[in-house]
């Protein structure tokens, strides 16, 4: 998918048009490509976790210059004047934020992702990646690691010696137990999968693994946690994971079942919180890159040519990936 300017927009005076040479494959790109949501606009290109080198700045770009490494996630426009703007929360903004694919930006062109050799976006949508980042590595930042990153310090779990559950280990999960490690919680793995159970404990360093369709094994951990990311997109019962939280606690939702349903008394007895989040701001997306490359914290990646995209999509409806997808397109898009 080579696209020239009929589809993307020349350089405008605060552009950054970024070469991408790597891209991460996220669950979006198959709920789009697929129409799931019954709003695609087809040609679709997806991709919303772009990295690559700056080519060429605008007249009023002065953030950027041309051989930078930058990053590009979930959204590249936003009104910029309301109030979630201002405070650098764009993901937020009143009049929704302009989504990297598949939107309509203020010119009236349809945004085409990452699946492609490159990209014009506003410079206030791009991110600085650290010389010494790995460019492969820093792609899944952009929606998995943000994802997670975000809600984890709006409700305070970086605080050291509290305990944090994690359901689901898959792109967003495994970054979770990373970003919980580097904070000093307690890590537990949730999983319905025993099969995960090595990998959580030794490569990801969890310091617990509980098998959550086991309920002696749940019952043992009940009111034992401060917190939960829950990075589940399937359909799951709430009740038995709300259990496991301590008075006070705090579980925040990242996935998307078709319905969240729990009991009221899972959430008043205790004085439980249930949280939803999306992916993040650009001031706490550039603070989570620069944390990432400070405590060497790497998303653990499977590098994949552009031809072997509709396979990637394909595992990652069957979850058969360890833990991102990653479009090696600089070297696979000639």
């Amino acid at each position: 998918i080579n696209l020239g300017n009929v589809l993307i927009r020349a350089v405008r005076s605060d552009d950054v048009s970024i070469k991408i040479t790597h891209c991460g494959v996220c669950y979006a790109d198959v709920t789009w490509t697929r129409n799931e949501l019954g709003d695609s606009m087809y040609p679709l290109v997806p991709g919303h976790e772009i990295v690559g080198i700056v080519q060429e700045v605008g007249s009023n770009v002065n953030r950027f210059k041309v051989g930078d490494h930058v990053g590009v996630g979930t959204y590249v426009n936003s009104c910029r004047d309301c109030e979630y703007c201002n405070d650098e929360e764009e993901v937020n903004c009143v009049k929704r934020p302009v989504l990297t694919f598949n939107g309509v930006d203020d010119d009236g062109t349809i945004t085409k992702g990452g699946y492609s050799s490159y990209i014009v976006v506003h410079d206030r949508y791009c991110f600085r990646i650290p010389d010494d980042y790995p460019l492969a590595s820093a792609a899944p930042l952009l929606c998995a690691g943000i994802t997670v990153y975000s809600p984890m310090i709006r409700h305070k779990m970086n605080q050291p010696g509290k305990s944090l559950g994690v359901i689901g280990l898959g792109g967003l999960g495994h970054m979770a137990v990373k970003f919980g490690k580097a904070f000093g919680l307690n890590v537990t793995v949730l999983s319905t999968s025993i099969s995960k159970k090595q990998e959580a404990l030794t490569l990801l360093g969890a310091d617990k693994f509980v098998v959550s369709s086991d309920q002696e094994q749940m019952k043992a951990e009940a009111k034992s946690l401060d917190f939960i990311i829950d990075t589940a997109a399937g359909d799951h019962p709430f009740d038995p994971y709300m259990s496991l939280l301590k008075t006070g606690g705090v579980l925040v939702l990242v996935g998307f079942p078709s319905e969240v349903k729990f009991h009221p008394a899972s959430l008043n007895i205790g004085m439980k919180t249930v949280s939803g989040s999306i992916t993040g701001g650009t001031k706490s997306t550039q603070e989570m890159i620069d944390f990432c490359s400070a405590h060497k914290i790497y998303p653990n990646i499977e590098v994949i040519p552009i031809h072997y995209a509709n396979e990637a999509l394909q595992r990652l409806i069957k979850r058969d990936v360890r833990y991102r997808f990653v479009i090696d397109i600089e070297n696979s898009l000639k």
